[in-house]
Formats: structure tokens, sequence, C-alpha cells
């Protein structure tokens, strides 16, 4: 770490560093080297800002200087590289007086925040993962709030590639995160939500910018031609009546109603990422303001009316006919609704995922259509669901192929999404919003096919006789075996018995995600993984420290215990950043 210092200090005299060529200052603060050429004095910090390799062993000439390690060259007077992937040396000032050679070591920018905020665009732009992390790294230290990297990041995503990707949802994902987890974590987290939304603008075309209608329609007329134009797969048709819609200032409730009533009507579109990647656009929006809606929300057009419907699929369709099924029961849902007591409070969410946990669809709508007349609202139909997907994971069967787990991930992903925005549009037109409530069914009847996965059933660690006494008591103890359960292939159940332990004890539930968090982000990890732990952590906080909330947490850990460990390379980009942006040598002890 530099120790600071504001005065200059004593670098050699003026014949030995043009006898020399070249001199290392070292001190309290970070290795300075000092060069002689064409008569002029240069100081620079002594590391490669690429990794760490020391400058003072490589070649100056003609105003240049080239690091032998990965031959970066960079321009003496200024430390600017010719070559962005190194990134550029920080220079400090250098003054000769009396013949003896003097340097200034403060490596600063005259507006650190700008300077950082302009790296990280250049890193984003040419995909350069060494820079991103460097740059976040440097706008945190310099004082930038975490939304504000989240925002510089998203609208970068949003402008640079046509379409709604996956590092977008990574991004928002860890934005939804960033209160519950600590400093270090924070900065894993930007950066790997950073890279990965350069990784999906990485020879993109960037988006167009399509523009609303002159006219004004009410809503329901432009949720009328959404529904059509995402029908007939008219894209530019869709997006200006989207756009249209936020120019005439509909709220973000309004807007959820009319983008979820178009991409229902595909049942569970292309595996439940349509509707989920819908819902992270408006999660993004909520991080990074909602003056940002007429670039963001446009960007999942493009895929909800492309996307294929599982009304096309042969196993929604026989041996039962599922999408008939839920045909019949949307025809009865204003009825019900309109019929459904007046009241608040309705609270048999527990009962109610069980019975969506059944063998037979029919049973299921049946239970579905019980719960409104019991006075559930659309949100608690949502919670349900998304509860009992959860169950799906949590006692996912591990005989199963690896890549089942993907089916019930993408169950438990989209039944999030569907109750998020659920909760989102709200109750307050008792009447409407019906079309909404279509996402539960589907879900409702993806979860049925996936109920496969469950045969036989994983048990659930806590859950009857099973004792969790030789697990670890301690809290710090808990988790630090659970970091090392992640450091090992085929550990589920091991770490879901540790999470149960840890949640049972009654240990703080911000530590355990944060630890969940750091296990997830030193991984090479695919954008499921993300997308699981954010949900869960969601869904978690519905529950609480309850038995149904330990179960949503013991879903995510065997979910991305199953995945890991990976080959962790970004995390080691991290490391190598932090470590030289901290002032660290990181190739002392290499020889020459």
């Amino acid at each position: 770490m530099d120790t600071p210092i504001t005065g200059f200090v004593r670098a050699g005299s003026l014949e030995e560093l043009k006898a020399k060529g070249r001199l290392v200052v070292h001190g309290p603060h970070r290795p300075i080297l000092v060069v002689h050429d064409k008569g002029r004095v240069f100081a620079l910090d002594n590391r490669c800002p690429h990794m760490g390799f020391p400058l003072d062993r490589c070649s100056v000439e003609d105003g240049t200087l080239t690091c032998h390690w990965h031959h970066a060259r960079f321009d003496l007077a200024s430390g600017c590289t010719f070559d962005l992937w190194a990134d550029d040396v920080p220079t400090c000032p250098a003054e000769v007086r009396d013949g003896e050679v003097w340097v200034r070591p403060v490596f600063c920018h005259a507006d650190p925040a700008a300077h950082w905020r302009q790296r990280l665009d250049d890193g984003l732009a040419h995909v350069l993962g060494l820079v991103i992390a460097k740059a976040v790294h440097g706008q945190l230290a310099a004082g930038v709030p975490p939304p504000d990297v989240v925002r510089q990041v998203a609208l970068f995503g949003i402008q640079n590639r046509d379409g709604w990707g996956d590092g977008l949802t990574i991004l928002t994902a860890l934005g939804n995160l960033l209160p519950v987890l600590p400093e270090e974590e924070t900065y894993l987290a930007l950066f790997q939500g950073a890279r990965r939304v350069a990784a999906d603008c990485d020879g993109q075309a960037p988006r167009r910018q399509r523009v609303a209608l002159a006219s004004r329609p009410d809503l329901a007329t432009l949720k009328r031609w959404l529904r059509r134009w995402t029908a007939v797969r008219h894209r530019e048709a869709a997006e200006r009546t989207l756009l249209t819609a936020v120019a005439t200032g509909a709220s973000p409730a309004a807007l959820a109603d009319l983008l979820l009533a178009a991409d229902t009507d595909r049942a569970f579109a292309d595996g439940g990422h349509s509707l989920d990647f819908t819902n992270k656009a408006f999660e993004c929006l909520d991080l990074i303001g909602w003056e940002h809606a007429n670039a963001a929300l446009p960007t999942v057009v493009g895929q909800m009316v492309a996307a294929r419907g599982a009304e096309e699929s042969t196993a929604w369709r026989q041996p039962i006919d599922l999408i008939a099924l839920c045909t019949e029961a949307a025809a009865e849902l204003p009825d019900l609704f309109a019929a459904r007591p007046n009241m608040h409070g309705w609270s048999d969410h527990a009962a109610l995922a069980r019975a969506l946990l059944g063998d037979h669809p029919v049973a299921i709508m049946d239970a579905l259509k019980a719960a409104i007349r019991a006075g559930a609202i659309a949100s608690d139909l949502g919670r349900s669901l998304a509860y009992a997907a959860a169950l799906r994971l949590a006692r996912f069967g591990t005989a199963n192929e690896h890549a089942d787990w993907e089916t019930a991930h993408h169950v438990f992903t989209y039944a999030n999404a569907i109750h998020q925005m659920l909760k989102r549009i709200g109750t307050a037109d008792r009447d409407g919003h019906i079309e909404a409530v279509h996402g539960v069914l589907h879900g409702a009847m993806a979860l049925y096919l996936a109920r496969y996965l469950n045969v036989p059933p994983a048990r659930i660690p806590g859950e009857g006789s099973e004792p969790l006494d030789d697990l670890p008591a301690n809290a710090e103890e808990i988790r630090v075996a659970l970091l090392d359960v992640f450091d090992r292939q085929r550990q589920v159940d091991l770490a879901a018995r540790l999470v149960a332990r840890h949640l049972t004890l009654g240990h703080s539930v911000q530590s355990l995600i944060a630890i969940l968090a750091r296990a997830l982000l030193r991984e090479d990890a695919g954008f499921h993984a993300y997308q699981v732990l954010d949900a869960g952590v969601r869904q978690f906080g519905e529950w609480g420290n309850t038995d149904e909330g330990r179960h949503i947490l013991i879903a995510v850990v065997r979910f991305l215990a199953a995945h890991s460990p990976t080959e962790r390379a970004e995390l080691q980009t991290a490391d190598i950043a932090q470590r030289l942006m901290r002032g660290g040598e990181l190739h002392q002890d290499t020889t020459a």
C-alpha cells in the first residue's frame, strides 16, 4: 500500500542517471523508475500496468518504453500506452536540482473519478478485463458510489448491443445484491458484471434508437397493439408502441402490465428467458433511474417478438394438452377475480406451493382457482409458484444428468420473475391485469413438467430426524467450511447441510448471503448461477428465516455447488488489478 508523501525525495545524481540510463527509487511508496532519455528526465511507476513486471528491465528507444514481459509499449513523457490492453503507466513529477535528481512520489490524476470513468469506458469498448478491473477499483477508491458504476456499465450495454443480453442480466442481478455485499465483494461484483457486459457487446452492432408515435393513444389501446405486434413478430411496430407508452408518462406498474400481457401471450417463451429478461430490464431501471426507460425497455422487445412459445412444444401438447388447460383456466380468471372476497392477508402460500408440486395438471389448476376464491391476489400466486419452484431445486436428485439442473433452474428464475412483475403491477385496479396472471398458469405447467427431477426427491437437510450435529456450530467455522466445499466437485449435499446448519442455529443471514456471493464471484460462472442467487435472495426476503426461507437458500447453494469449482481465471485478473492499484510489486521475486 502506498504511504502518502507530499514532498520530493532524492533519486540520485544526474551523472549516475546518465551513466546507467535508469534508476529505481525505493521507499515507503511504490517503486519509481527514473529514466534519462534525450536530455530529459522522466519518472514513472516501475511496475508495468498490465501485469506488474519491473519496467527497469525494459527497453527505452526514441521516447518510448517497451516492457519485455508482454511487449506493451508506452510514451515516456506521459506514460500513455500504445496498446490499450496494457493501460497507462502512472507518472510522477521529476526535477533536477544542482546536479541531483528529485522525484515526488505522488501518483494521482487531477480528477481521479473522471479518469477512471474514461478508463472503464475504454475497457468496456475493447473488452479489456484488466483495464475494467482497475477502472472499477479506481472509481471505488475515488469515492464513486457503486450504483454509479452500475449505471455507467448498464448504459454502455444498452447502447452498444441490439437487445438485452446475459451480461445485463448478470449486472442487474449483482446490482440487486450490492446492499448486502462487503467492500471486497462489491469490487468483484462490479468487475464481473462489467466484464460480462463488455463481452456481450464485443463485435455487436450498436442499438438503433427508434422513436415514439406522434399521437398519444390510451394505455388500453397501446396494450392491444403491443400484443398484436408481438403475435405477428413485428419488432419495429412493437418498439414504437412501447416507446409511445413511455412517452405518455405511464408508470412502471402500467408499463409492467403492458409488457407482461404481451410476453405471456406465448407460454413460457424461450424456456422462461424472455420474461426473465423483461423483469431484469425493470429491475435495472430501479437501479439506474427511470429516466432511462426509453433506452432500456425496448431492448427486450426483439427477443419477446421472436421468442418461441411452449405451445409449439410436443411436451406441452401430449399426452395432456397443457396449453388447452391453460387457455380454459385463463378464460375463468376474470370471473374468479371478480368474485374473490375483498380481503387482505391471504397466507396459505406454502400449502398452495405443495399443491403446485402435484402430479396432476388439472388438480394443479384447481388449486390455483381455489386460492383465488379464498382471497389470494395475483402476487400471492406468484409467491407460491416461486417457492414451489425453489423446492424443485432443493429436492433435485443428483442421479439426474447434470444438464437437468438447468431445467429446474429455468422454472425457478421464471417463477421469481413473474412474482416480481406481479408485485410491481400491484392491485390498484382490482379488475385489471388479468392477462398478467397467465404467466402463473404457464409457470405451474412448466413446474409440472419438471416433476421427474424429484424422482426420487433429494432429502432437504434438517427435515425429519436427520442430525446436523456433526457439522461445526461456530458461524465462522461454518462459513470457512462452506467455501472449502466450493473448492471441490460434487459437494452438493454437504453444501446444503452447512447452509441448513447455519440457518437453524440462527446465525446472521446477511453474512451467509455474503459468503454465497463470494463463492459465486470467484468463479467463472455462467449467467444462470447469478440468476439463481439473485432470485433466491429475493424469495428468501419474502419468507425470512423460516422453514420455507431455509429451503430456498438450500436450493440456491445446491445449484451453486453443482457448478463449482471453475478455472477462476477472472478472479486472477481481478486480484492482479487490485494488487497493482494498491501499490504491490507483483514480480519482486522475478529474476532477470
